[in-house]
């Protein structure tokens, strides 16, 4: 199990996935502006929002040794977006639990670095974390995330779809799809 305090950086063939500096709240809050990345969420996001993310990212990776990191092209030190691991902060039915998560820019889109991002967070996640199980979530109508996590190996559980919470009944995002992996599952893959 990871300590607090314990800041990683992990590396792929083509990305790192590193701490945040302070050049990236820009590119940030710009991708977080950007509709197009945002369609499947209910807003948005401003600058203040955008930066307190990065902020409380910090904060996660001193408090529990795991949380987002920022992702780099590594071949040109891009930054491109997010993907890592954090505990949701809502009330449903599969809590407490553990997240898998990214946000990647659009100029991204299309070159698998979703999934090898995503790759990298679970090898960590059930190596040095040390965690047993991980779960991640998006709107019905998010194809694209739906198929990384199926590459990734995570198992659609039908049974635990739910009603995002923080939605008001009748939303167009509100119906959420739950995805599941567990560290025995993702041994048995490598």
């Amino acid at each position: 199990m990871t300590q607090p305090n314990h800041r990683p950086e992990l590396a792929t063939d083509r990305l790192l996935l590193r701490q945040w500096k302070d050049s990236d709240y820009e590119p940030f809050a710009a991708m977080n502006a950007d509709p197009a990345v945002m369609e499947h969420f209910p807003a948005l996001t401003t600058r203040a929002d955008s930066d307190a993310l990065i902020e409380r990212s910090k904060a996660r990776f001193a408090e529990r040794g795991f949380g987002l990191w920022a992702v780099e092209v590594r071949e040109t030190g891009q930054f491109i977006g997010f993907t890592g691991l954090s505990v949701p902060s809502f009330e449903a039915h599969f809590m407490p639990a553990v997240e898998i998560g990214w946000r990647l820019a659009k100029d991204a889109w299309g070159n698998g670095y979703a999934s090898e991002a995503a790759r990298a967070s679970l090898a960590y996640a059930f190596g040095p974390a040390g965690l047993e199980e991980l779960v991640s979530f998006t709107t019905t109508t998010n194809k694209p995330s739906q198929r990384v996590m199926e590459r990734i190996g995570m198992t659609h559980d039908q049974a635990g779809d739910f009603d995002h919470p923080r939605l008001a009944a009748g939303h167009p995002l509100q119906r959420h799809v739950l995805y599941r992996i567990i560290s025995a599952q993702w041994a048995a893959s490598q």
